[in-house]
């Protein structure tokens, strides 16, 4: 049986090439089939190029970025920034150097400034008064208060708008350290508790009426609540020949709030006022302190208790005994708000809350959104300092003829003698509220509300370095003068008493026999909210 060689290729000989191998179609990576991973391969032709380009982006762009950054925040030369138009920063006046020596560390801690300016712009603290914006206003206190609390307080009521001030001191407040910083502050005028002042008010008109007769020669609160009466009627005259058209009595615990108005400006709001309107009423809301450690309550506070005025009836009798928390009435103090009056002929005080007028019964609006922010017992020591102020026994019945509220009465009582432990169990329980499930229940309620307004413009005030630029200047302008004397006009406010009391016929507060003559009307002192009890005649 033939058998069938097999064939083996032969190369070609001589001039012809060896026969190429053809490529195989499907190669296989030895590679991957023997498990090893591939090597990586660079993209070739134009494909290359767009894969080096991206890569240069994503290189260059965190760079430039960095440059721009760096550009935008550089402060040399060709960068034109405001806030270097003001002195330099490190010019003011340290905390310890003047500070430390004229007012308590407490103090000083309040009203230093802060290495970061907030608010850079308002380092120029000196504020304008002579342009020509209307309706100008005056706000009157009368207060024994040191500076950590009444700067802020004035401060923040020129950056609202008020245009003048009118400050009754005595106390703390008399003192040349304190009261030669408020003299030195453009659109303030200083009038001093002296013998001369007391023996003016004595002649005045008021004793002789039975407005304010009920109030007569009782201490504490109550004198307190006839001196500043007498105050606001020497304010009116002094406002009116500042060329004022509104005045309002506040006290340096309690700020405006002007809630509603198209800028947040109380000249703003009393402008949109109609023309017939005499006196504006400023319902007064309450803080509510979250902690019992606070040192600045302008700056801390931001937590406040609505008045029955701003709320619906059904929810503020629902939310009566909760709003409480134990306390005798809804606010812990007055609930009646306080009032701005127009300044026109026979205005007169109706006590620290109200105005009146002898010739006629005022015309007068409450406002539905503005209010009076009421800044009350916001600091532990609150307790000890308004015991200290009233010589009154802690017993029941002594207190009711020293305090007319019965917190304030409460709080004298625990604060003569209880041991400071238990004042601060007694003060967390009453006037801390640090139960944050309550809380957010009456915030979703409308009875609580945040307001934080006044705590950014107080806190960017102190981080500017105004409180510390005012000291300063004050300090470097009785460096040049000769100690400390009261200035004739405002201590002894002699050119005042010719036109304030003499022979009872000042042009303002002078006796009009008029049919519309009122004045038998009651002052008004600081009323409680209603309680449950006067729900019947609410519905």
């Amino acid at each position: 049986m033939a058998t069938i060689q097999e064939k083996k290729p032969t190369a070609h000989t001589g001039c012809g090439r060896a026969r190429r191998k053809r490529p195989d179609p499907n190669p296989i990576d030895r590679s991957q089939s023997e498990g090893m991973p591939a090597p990586a391969q660079a993209p070739s032709g134009g494909g290359g190029a767009a894969w080096r380009h991206l890569l240069l982006l994503l290189t260059a762009l965190p760079i430039a970025l960095a440059l721009l950054a760096f550009a935008l925040q550089w402060r040399g030369g060709g960068v034109d920034d405001p806030a270097t138009r003001w002195p330099p920063h490190s010019a003011e006046p340290t905390t310890s150097s003047w500070l430390s020596h004229r007012s308590s560390s407490a103090c000083a801690d309040v009203l230093a400034a802060s290495s970061a300016p907030t608010f850079p712009y308002l380092r120029g603290w000196s504020f304008p008064f002579d342009a020509p914006h209307h309706p100008k206003v005056c706000v009157q206190t009368s207060t024994s208060a040191g500076l950590d609390q009444i700067l802020p307080w004035l401060f923040y009521h020129k950056v609202v708008g008020v245009a003048h001030f009118l400050l009754f001191v005595e106390g703390r407040a008399a003192k040349p350290g304190v009261a030669g910083v408020l003299e030195s502050i453009p659109g303030v005028k200083v009038v001093y508790r002296t013998k001369e002042l007391e023996e003016q008010q004595a002649r005045s008109r008021i004793w002789n009426e039975t407005w304010l007769a009920g109030f007569f020669y009782k201490p504490c609160n109550y004198e307190l609540f006839v001196k500043q009466s007498l105050n606001m009627e020497m304010a009116i005259v002094m406002a009116r020949d500042a060329g004022m058209d509104w005045i309002m009595h506040l006290d340096t615990d309690e700020l405006l709030y002007p809630g509603g108005a198209a800028e947040y400006s109380v000249r703003r709001l009393l402008a949109d006022v109609p023309g017939d309107v005499d006196m504006v009423i400023f319902p007064n809301y309450e803080s509510s302190v979250e902690h019992d450690d606070i040192q600045d309550p302008f700056s801390e506070v931001s937590m406040f208790k609505k008045n029955y005025d701003h709320l619906p009836k059904d929810t503020y009798f629902g939310m009566y005994k909760e709003a409480t928390r134990g306390n005798p009435n809804y606010f812990i103090t007055y609930g009646n708000g306080k009032s701005a009056a127009r300044i026109q002929d026979h205005l007169r005080p109706n006590g620290a809350h109200r105005w009146h007028n002898y010739a006629k019964s005022p015309n007068e609006i409450k406002l539905e959104e503005a209010a009076v922010l009421h800044y009350t017992y916001t600091k532990f020591s609150d307790l000890t300092s308004r015991r200290d102020r009233c010589g009154c026994k802690p017993t029941k019945e002594d207190v009711k003829r020293c305090f007319m509220l019965d917190f304030d009465r409460a709080a004298f009582i625990i604060a003569s003698t209880a041991s400071e432990e238990e004042m601060l169990r007694w003060y967390n329980e009453r006037v801390v509220w640090n139960d944050r499930q309550l809380n957010l229940k009456l915030l979703r309620k409308g009875v609580l509300t945040r307001i934080y307004t006044p705590m950014a413009i107080v806190q960017g005030l102190r981080e500017s370095g105004v409180f510390t630029s005012v000291i300063a200047a004050s300090q470097s302008a009785a460096n040049d003068k000769v100690p400390f004397q009261k200035n004739k006009t405002d201590s002894e406010p002699g050119n005042v008493s010719g036109r304030f009391i003499s022979s009872n016929s000042r042009k303002i507060l002078s006796i009009v026999e008029s049919p519309f003559r009122d004045n038998d009307v009651s002052a008004v002192p600081p009323l409680l909210p209603p309680g449950l009890d006067e729900q019947q005649g609410f519905t």
